[in-house]
Order: structure tokens, then sequence, then C-alpha cells
């Protein structure tokens, strides 16, 4: 006999698809913007995001089905199927992610990721074994192997590629890639012929039923994808602490700016910070560094650059008329600039040392006023202001009166 479906449980497994989805690829978008422990950590949580969404969606669907007995599923094969899922696709993302993003490792990393989800799917179908033989219609899996392979490649282009060609929002995109999965789900089970076993016995009625498993499988595949979502996700709404200058307080009386003269040549530039370094190999450093906007990746120039602001272990980048967000850490975006341009001249800013237009020192701690419009204030870590009055060519009388 052939296989009907619930509807509402065929719905639950499409929002299902879709969450996960979503989850998922906005934790991928990130991954070529991280490094070090952020990066293997977005590459897990996007890993298991698809993964859960994916397995998630699959086993709600086979629980949608309306089937002529009461039905066992095999424990091994179930489990089996979802280490299958998430095995798959943090592979593939590993591939490309950490190799490179040419076409022919994305279309490598489709196959395989498509490949491994019709593999799961078939794997979980063998659970229902134990209770009735599957018979597979060749029209159906060749079909649903197809979707599989296409839909991992879309989420795979949009993941690592498709961000910097097109607009397209991340929620459109989750929406697309769970309709492509539950798409390749249903076609290859409207291939399916269920033939129940005579000679099989009575089968005990299950403690859950389908519909409670099912929202039991739904409740914890959102919960786990949500935490991840709210853990790696970075908070956008956070404000960079780089303030106009106009709106400086403090309850001195603010000293006379001393003006900047930038040489030619920055003498001791390296001594600011760990950008750079004596003895160590020359460094190629980055002509820009990566940012997001209305959930775009950009890449900014580095002569755009004004300044940059630590907010946790992310950073914004400060370009006179825009604060850009970047899921860089403050140290990894030191390792990217050139120390001939930029100084970290706090443990939480750095600024262009091209636009600095003067330095002052503000109670115990100094100020520099970036050359914007309207002119900006960032904070300078007391030990680096003789070093940095050093690089700018600075006199040290103004600003040893202005400490008095």
């Amino acid at each position: 006999m052939t296989v009907t479906h619930e509807p509402w449980l065929v719905l639950l497994s499409i929002l299902i698809a879709i969450q996960g989805s979503f989850v998922g690829l906005r934790l991928a978008v990130q991954i070529p913007l991280a490094s070090g422990v952020r990066r293997r950590s977005l590459l897990a949580g996007a890993a298991l995001s698809l993964g859960i969404g994916i397995w998630s969606m699959h086993f709600i669907g086979m629980l949608a089905a309306k089937l002529p007995a009461e039905i066992d599923f095999l424990v091994f094969p179930t489990l089996l199927s979802f280490l299958v899922c998430v095995l798959v696709v943090g592979l593939a993302l590993v591939a490309v992610a950490l190799e490179g993003r040419v076409a022919w490792r994305l279309a490598a990393s489709s196959i395989f990721m498509g490949a491994g989800i019709a593999t799961m799917h078939y794997i979980g179908m063998s659970a229902l074994h134990g209770a009735a033989h599957l018979e597979h219609a060749p029209w159906s899996v060749v079909a649903s192997i197809v979707i599989a392979i296409i839909a991992s490649g879309g989420a795979l282009w949009l993941a690592f590629l498709g961000g910097r060609r097109v607009a397209l929002p991340v929620s459109a995109s989750a929406v697309a890639l769970g309709l492509a999965i539950s798409g390749m789900h249903y076609t290859a089970m409207a291939g399916l012929t269920l033939h129940p076993m005579a000679a099989m016995g009575a089968v005990l009625s299950p403690v859950l039923s389908s519909d409670l498993l099912a929202i039991l499988v739904a409740v914890v595949a959102f919960l786990v994808t949500g935490v991840f979502f709210l853990i790696l996700v970075p908070d956008r709404s956070a404000r960079i602490l780089v303030e106009p200058a106009a709106a400086s307080q403090s309850s001195e009386p603010m000293p006379e700016l001393v003006e900047a003269h930038l040489p030619q040549h920055l003498p001791g530039t390296t001594a600011l910070g760990p950008l750079g370094g004596v003895g160590s190999a020359p460094l190629r450093y980055s002509d820009r560094l990566p940012a997001e906007r209305d959930g775009a990746t950009l890449m900014v120039a580095i002569d755009q650059i004004l300044a940059i602001h630590a907010n946790a272990h992310y950073t914004y980048i400060f370009t006179g008329t825009d604060q850009l967000f970047c899921s860089l850490s403050i140290g990894e975006v030191e390792k990217r600039l050139d120390p001939n341009q930029f100084a970290r001249v706090h443990r939480s800013h750095i600024v262009s040392l091209r636009h600095v237009a003067g330095l002052r020192r503000v109670g115990d701690h100094g100020m520099v006023q970036l050359n914007s419009m309207p002119p900006v204030d960032v904070p300078v870590s007391r030990a680096k202001i003789p070093l940095l009055r050093r690089v700018l060519s600075l006199p040290a009388h103004p600003l040893t009166q202005a400490a008095s």
C-alpha cells in the first residue's frame, strides 16, 4: 500500500526544517569572518543546528505517515541516521569553510552532503523493517537524491558565497532550504510502498503516541537550535563606545588639544601593542576587513577605517559615517593590520594613525581626537600616551601641563 500523511504533522516537519535551516545558516554565514575558537564553535553550532533540523524534519515526517498498523522504530538505525546527518553536514561545512571556496570544492561538498542526507533518510526508513517490508520506487530514490544535492549546494553557496553577491536575507534562504529538505523527504515517501509482515505477531502499543512523540522531538529541536542561536549569534544592537568629541565629559577643565603631525615614517609603532613585533617574520597585512550590514557581508578597505572598538568577543569598525559589525575579535583584527598605519591605544580600541587629529590628557588617561565630521574621541591608556606621543611627533610639554 502507498503511504498517506497527517497534514498537521507535515506542516510541523516543514517548520522544523525551516527553523533549523535559519539557525544553521545564520551561524554558517559568520564562519568566513571568524577565527580560532569562535570559528570552531560556529562550525560545530552550524553543523548541529542544520543536522538536528534536517533529521528532526525527517523523523517527524515519518511519524506523519499513516501506516496500516502500529509501527516500531528500531533504535540503532534511528540513532545512526542522526549521527550520519550531523557528520555529513559538519564535514561539508568544514570542507568549504576551511579549505577555500572554489567552485569544484563547493560542488564536491554539495554532492557529499546531499548524498549523506539521502543516506540518512533511507537508514532512518530501515528502522521500520522490524514491522514491515519497504519497497522504494527507483524514480523516487533518484529524485530525492538530486533534490538533496541541490538543497545542500544551495545551503553551502548561501553560507559562503551568496552573501557577497546577493542581498538575499537569511530568513528567505532558510525558507527555501527548509522547503527543499522537506521536498526531498516527501518525494522519497511518494515512491514508498509498504508491505506489512503477515507473520509478525502482535505489536505492543508504543509508550508514546506518534503525535506526542512528534511534538516532543519538535520541542527538543527548537530548544537545542535556539540555544545555539542565543549563544553564538552576536547582538548587533550593542553600541560602539566611541563618543563624539563634543559629548566628552570630564570633571577637570579640558586642556588644549595638541595637534598631531604624523611623520612619513612611524618610528617605534610596534611598541604600542601586539601589532607587528620585533624579530618576527615579515607579515602580509590585510587591505580589507570583513564586516556586516543589514545581513550582508562587506569588505571594508583599510583606508576607510578610522577606528575599531571591541565589544565582548566582537568588534565594530568606525568609518567616520558608519559603525559596522565585525565578528573578529580585537586581537585578530590587530594581527591583520599594518602597525605603520594602526595602533592599539587601549585594550578595547585601535585607531588609524593617519586620522588622528590630536592628543590630550583627561584625568589619568589620554584621549585622541579623530579627524571625522563631527570629530570623535577615542580613549588612550595612560601607559600608551608617551609612545603614541612619540609616534605622532608630539611635544611632551603641553601634555605634562594638562596632567598637572
